[in-house]
């Protein structure tokens, strides 16, 4: 009888997602985005099963040293670059591929010598999301010192990142491609922008490489459209099982400050996931689970190792019954994420290592 919670990840459902980015753009490569654990997926399962892609991107140095550690050999992307030196030789050792977003990036790999040069390394150029990224009015500049260095030994590439691509149509979206674009009939550089959205629906902003990221695990980066409608498909269900069941009369309040109180007699289950597995506190008197196949809401706060659902009108519900907390068809994440007035990415990113992550292939 299982009931801790587990985080149940289906791999076929990965390799579906990503041969969906290469049908939308069969002629680009593609960058697929496994920062953050994987999107908290599992960083080394997630790159074996996208083994068909081009290149990989993480944010950090140590993400890639991970990767490299556990046997993948594709292109790993550092896409917030680094800032010392230790770092940077260390990308270097590893054969990490590096993004360059700041000028004094540019002085660091240019005034230290490495013993092994950096290869497959990018330029971001800052088109309107004022975050990471270089002016065009530096970006000549860059470009002749990375060329000229010893540290850099082939081709540099132009990268940056939209802002709202989430919202369709929006017109930011169209002036920041026609920033990249300008400098792109300028410089003979590959170009990679498009992030899920993008590839979604901004085919003219496909460049040479596609960066998928939310959409490789099988979630829809728009309100208005489902993954099924975007024939993506979920790749993590996480589900924990019921530890205990209350019957509760009239005034009898549940949880951590009484936050929920009875008007009627009610049955609960106590159900074994919490905000120390990564279960957010938002969904206190908000979220709803699925139990036999019947939806459930979840009643007074949150707490680090369990919640309270309502099971009044669930018959012939037992202690060890399975509790799934998003990824059914229907309770997608997408759903939760509005109940608890974030989104989908902080739902999935924040599942904590004690949740055991199940591997299977659909």
């Amino acid at each position: 009888m299982q009931t801790y919670p587990v985080a149940k990840i289906n791999l076929a459902a990965l390799k579906h997602n990503l041969s969906r980015v290469k049908q939308l753009s069969p002629k680009k490569q593609v960058m697929s985005v496994i920062k953050a654990n994987g999107y908290g997926h599992g960083a080394i399962e997630v790159a074996k099963a996208l083994a068909e892609s081009d290149a990989f991107a993480v944010a950090r140095v140590s993400e890639g040293i991970q990767l490299r550690d556990s046997g993948i050999k594709q292109p790993i992307v550092i896409l917030e670059g680094v800032n010392s030196p230790s770092d940077l030789q260390s990308a270097a050792d590893y054969s990490l591929s590096l993004v360059f977003h700041h000028w004094s990036q540019i002085e660091l790999v240019t005034t230290i010598q490495l013993s092994k040069s950096l290869s497959f390394c990018w330029l971001m150029l800052e088109t309107g999301m004022h975050r990471l990224g270089l002016s065009t009015e530096k970006l000549d500049d860059a470009i002749r010192l990375l060329s000229d260095s010893s540290n850099i030994s082939d081709q540099i590439g132009l990268m940056s990142h939209f802002a709202n691509a989430d919202i369709i149509a929006d017109s930011r979206n169209q002036q920041q491609l026609d920033k990249l674009k300008q400098l792109m009939n300028k410089h003979n550089m590959p170009t990679s922008m498009a992030n899920s959205a993008a590839i979604l629906s901004l085919p003219e902003s496909h460049g040479d490489w596609l960066r998928p990221g939310l959409m490789l695990y099988g979630i829809s980066p728009f309100e208005d459209q489902s993954a099924e409608d975007l024939d993506l498909v979920p790749v993590m269900q996480l589900k924990s099982g019921v530890t205990a069941i209350q019957e509760l009369n009239v005034g009898d309040q549940v949880g951590y400050g009484g936050d929920w109180t009875a008007k009627q007699a009610t049955t609960i289950a106590i159900v074994s996931i919490g905000y120390g597995d990564g279960y957010s506190r938002q969904l206190s008197n908000a979220g709803s689970v699925l139990i036999q196949n019947e939806i459930a809401t979840v009643l007074g706060r949150v707490s680090m190792d369990m919640i309270a659902i309502d099971i009044s009108n669930i018959n012939e519900v037992s202690v060890g019954d399975e509790v799934i907390l998003w990824g059914d068809q229907r309770l997608p994440v997408e759903q939760i994420a509005r109940q608890a007035k974030t989104i989908s990415y902080e739902l999935v990113c924040q599942v904590s290592d004690r949740v055991i992550r199940e591997y299977h292939n659909g």
